[in-house]
């Protein structure tokens, strides 16, 4: 994609359709600042590693986020979802 990152993601938010799910670390970061995440979704697996991106690292203003359902999955893996509070 090339341009305006927020009015394209306001142009496929226009469109029909049940959303648009994107992962990563940059992306998910750019769409954070815009304020263009309508929901979150976060899967935690029963692993500690020592390395890696951060998620949301150099974010500029707090994001206050409500739990509107959790997951949880034989593995021990627990997938959470929240949409941002009302600012």
């Amino acid at each position: 994609m090339r341009g305006d990152l927020g009015k394209a993601v306001q142009d496929l938010k226009g469109e029909s359709g049940k959303g648009l799910v994107v992962g990563g670390v940059k992306l998910p970061l750019a769409l954070a600042e815009l304020g263009l995440i309508d929901e979150y979704e976060f899967v935690v697996q029963p692993r500690l590693v020592g390395h890696g991106p951060t998620l949301f690292a150099g974010l500029s203003k707090r994001v206050d986020l409500r739990l509107v359902g959790r997951l949880e999955f034989g593995s021990g893996a627990v997938a959470m979802r929240y949409e941002p509070r009302a600012s």
